[in-house]
């Protein structure tokens, strides 16, 4: 017997059950995601060799992670709204096909250039891929505990894609060559373009109207922009005048943006979606928690390998504790969810998590692993599952059809948006701390770890700020 359904916006899919084999179709749906997770963090591991091998100087380098970053939190917002119009099933399929291609073509680079425009394609292609998959789950999943079992996969599979880029891209480029980072995506994505059409029925339309392009066209510009800014800041620092130049375009496209979507008839974002509480406090926690993780990968993985002399497999397998453990919390946390909330269960992860990332700013220069880093890193796992899961709820609570995609834009783009921004000002901050340690005299792996400290602290205050915005949920169950 099927669930029962939400009601849709005119002019979006029926009713009709979109496939007889849901769970199964959210795996693969799930898989996709997951090369869209893995593929922010694996590649950092094959940068030296990469780099030897097409002569790309530091600078270069950082533009392989930028080139990807500035085009999928640019195309976020659009992706999702082109799957609303023209069919959640039929973008996602393009955005598979885009992201298996621009693999295929990176692997395959032979100069610098090649590399950063197939880094672009790969971006751009995962940004409709992402809301659209997202859009899918909502439509395969209508009713609101089923779903919420769902997201839990979806968490889980998060988890997984950000801590297992840094084991495979060890292990892929230490046994095949750094072009096997970007070639491990062609034949799971061969296998997600064979699957989907045969598991998840064919769109019946889309949303109506004309697309709003300059309400496009300035939100892209605007979310470039400002990916850009918060990714030059550590490069170039906050007062270099490309920073300040993007960051004021940034805030001047937002503004106009704004503008245009007020006035529009048929606008990209309607503003009124965000007349949904629950929509809105869950973008906003998502912003926190993703400046919040993206930070705390960063700094744990360079901590590893330049302080303590992990090699790139060993600081792999050392994530997966925490991995494992956010994938487990995420399978529980529906449950949790369905017993006492949404609120309390999403300021309690936050909090664990608070306390995770507190208890490892404590870690020494010459930290043990089972002694000192092992317990925070559960801790954090504990949280980080149970604040994915959750956050990404209340994100598309309450969301007909016809705004599926929007929602799955939304809450990607805040993701994104946020990781940019915790790593931008969390990496400065123990950058300071660490060059006055150093200018005081103090050792340089004191001084390293000392700084990482002040990241992890500052972690930690964004998730209890994130707490604290938690705290405006409409509570039900």
């Amino acid at each position: 017997m099927s669930a029962p359904t939400l009601p849709l916006a005119a002019g979006t899919e029926t009713a009709a059950p979109r496939s007889s084999r849901r769970w199964l179709a959210l795996s693969v749906l799930a898989l996709a995601q997951f090369l869209v997770v893995l593929d922010a963090s694996i590649v950092n591991i094959a940068l030296p060799v990469l780099g030897e091998q097409l002569r790309m100087d530091t600078a270069a380098l950082a533009w392989v992670i930028t080139a990807y970053v500035l085009a999928f939190g640019g195309l976020l917002l659009l992706g999702g709204r082109l799957a609303d119009r023209y069919g959640h099933r039929r973008v996602f399929l393009a955005g598979v096909a885009g992201f298996v291609a621009a693999s295929a073509l990176a692997g395959l680079s032979v100069t610098s250039g090649m590399l950063l425009a197939a880094r672009a394609a790969q971006g751009a292609s995962a940004a409709l891929l992402a809301p659209a998959a997202l859009a899918l789950l909502t439509h395969l999943f209508p009713d609101t505990r089923e779903r919420t079992k769902a997201l839990g996969v979806w968490g889980g599979v998060a988890g997984i894609g950000s801590a297992a880029g840094v084991l495979l891209g060890g292990v892929l480029t230490g046994a095949l060559g750094w072009q096997a980072v970007f070639f491990v995506n062609v034949p799971v994505g061969a296998l997600v373009l064979i699957a989907i059409p045969l598991l998840i029925t064919r769109d019946r339309g889309g949303v109506r109207g004309r697309l709003d392009v300059p309400g496009a066209a300035t939100v892209t510009a605007a979310l470039v922009s400002a990916v850009g800014a918060l990714s030059a800041v550590d490069q170039l620092g906050f007062a270099h005048p490309l920073t300040i130049g993007l960051a004021v375009a940034a805030v001047a496209l937002g503004t106009a943006f704004v503008l245009i979507e007020r006035r529009s008839p048929e606008p990209l974002v309607p503003l009124a979606v965000f007349r949904n509480r629950n929509l809105t406090v869950g973008n906003i926690v998502m912003l926190l928690v993703g400046a919040a993780m993206v930070a705390l990968f960063f700094a744990l993985s360079v901590y590893m390998q330049a302080v303590l002399h992990y090699d790139a497999l060993v600081t792999g397998i050392s994530q997966l504790p925490l991995a494992g453990a956010l994938v487990l919390v995420a399978g529980v946390a529906p449950a949790v969810i369905g017993r006492i909330g949404a609120k309390p269960t999403l300021i309690g992860s936050l909090l664990l998590l608070a306390a995770g990332l507190v208890w490892l700013a404590a870690a020494p220069a010459d930290a043990q692993f089972v002694a000192q880093l092992l317990g925070p890193s559960i801790l954090i796992g504990v949280g980080l599952g149970g604040a994915f899961v959750t956050t990404t709820q209340l994100s598309v609570d309450g969301v007909d059809g016809g705004e599926a995609g929007l929602a799955g834009g939304l809450v990607n783009t805040s993701q994104q948006v946020g990781g940019a921004l915790g790593l931008a000002v969390l990496s400065t901050v123990a950058t300071v701390r660490t060059d006055a340690l150093l200018t005081a005299g103090v050792p340089a792996p004191e001084a390293v770890t000392s700084g990482f400290s002040w990241l992890f602290l500052g972690a930690a205050a964004i998730a209890v700020a994130a707490a604290g915005v938690a705290a405006a949920v409409r509570s039900r169950r």
